[in-house]
């Protein structure tokens, strides 16, 4: 139900609650027991990207080894950023970024650019957009 069925309104806990015959802090305490445990790692929406007008973008950056902490930290207090990621390889830091505009992207990757330990970054802008749905059969 949490992957087909949350429907954007002001309380949609206590919608699925209402489904399942409960009430929505059952809903909710459940929900916090699966994520302490592991098993849910986020509940969010998707929203197309594009329709709203934002630009996204994969990154991949070269960072010295010594500032590869210090650097997915910084990268990852931009709200845009996500599916930031450490990777084997000459570029060793990966991430993705949606920003509102051109202008915007352009002056975040700058900054990120020049922050202390980068040695290098490749903007590795998608030619086609594919959208993957993914969703789980659990039994």
């Amino acid at each position: 139900m949490l992957q087909e069925s949350l429907p954007v309104c002001p309380r949609p806990f206590a919608f699925l609650a209402d489904k399942l015959n409960t009430d929505e802090e059952t809903v909710l305490n459940r929900l916090r027991y699966l994520k302490e445990v592991g098993y849910l790692r986020r509940i969010g929406t998707f929203f197309d990207s594009n329709k709203l007008g934002y630009v996204g973008t994969l990154i991949a950056l070269r960072v010295n080894d010594e500032y590869l902490s210090a650097v997915a930290q910084a990268v990852n207090h931009y709200p845009g950023v996500t599916h930031n990621y450490e990777r084997e390889g000459e570029y060793n830091l990966w991430f993705t970024l949606m920003s509102p505009n051109e202008e915007t992207e352009r002056n975040i990757l700058s900054e990120i650019a020049s922050l202390p330990g980068v040695e290098a970054q490749l903007n590795l802008k998608a030619k086609k957009k594919y959208k993957i749905n993914v969703q789980f059969a659990l039994k």
